[in-house]
């Protein structure tokens, strides 16, 4: 699964590598936990437009809010067919912003929270849903996060990890007008390992009150 991230790259620095307009006011986070507002990149068909979506995605029909809890992360496999993702996965993808993400080793002593980066530090985006509930008082957008089967970076602490898309994959990801399935799922696989790398960090990150660079820094104890 996913159930925290980075994103501490500044919001022009965003706006210029992914090439979204954003009027809005991002605040950069070192501890993203879902329920909160995050950064999506969605396309309104002319250009691509950044907006802040609640983390934990709330199918249109669904009856009350707080069914995002449990849809913080889609699996690939099956996503479809599935009741909550087949209709946002037709045509209601997004790019989720995000310049790292963590997860946690089980081990004898407990779990070790670990942080995966790509080699050169930069921004990425993983693949994301997203929909509209509009049984609140105001309309309510939220998102989700698809997971796939890990890399070799990742296995080692976790049996799932987000979907991180490549650049060239963007457009065809965020065009509601590309309906084809099978070419669609072939973008839900997990990132190349030789990019990507981790190491552990404190266990501050575990509690979402703390949000600090101390939480990034390498824990050399382990």
């Amino acid at each position: 699964m996913c159930g925290r991230f980075t994103l501490i790259e500044g919001i022009y620095e965003l706006m210029g590598l992914f090439e979204f307009e954003f009027t809005d006011i991002m605040i950069p986070s070192y501890n993203i936990a879902p329920s909160q507002r995050i950064l999506t990149v969605v396309s309104d068909q002319e250009k691509r437009v950044g907006s802040l979506m609640k983390w934990g995605l709330v199918p249109y029909w669904a009856k009350e809010e707080k069914m995002g809890y449990k849809m913080i992360n889609a699996r690939a496999e099956g996503i479809e067919s599935k009741p909550s993702f087949k209709v946002p996965f037709q045509r209601k993808r997004c790019l989720i912003l995000a310049d790292s993400f963590y997860e946690w080793k089980k081990t004898e002593t407990g779990k070790i929270p670990y942080r995966f980066v790509m080699k050169d530090e930069k921004p990425f985006a993983f693949a994301g849903l997203w929909d509209t509930w509009y049984k609140a008082s105001d309309p309510l957008s939220t998102c989700t996060i698809i997971t796939t089967i890990p890399n070799s970076v990742t296995i080692d602490v976790h049996d799932r990890m987000p979907v991180i898309l490549p650049p060239e994959a963007y457009d065809d990801w965020l065009n509601p007008k590309q309906t084809n399935i099978n070419e669609l799922k072939k973008l839900l696989v997990p990132y190349p390992a030789n990019q990507m790398k981790k190491y552990p960090v404190s266990t501050l990150v575990n509690s979402v009150k703390n949000n600090s660079r101390e939480l990034i820094a390498p824990n050399h104890s382990i």
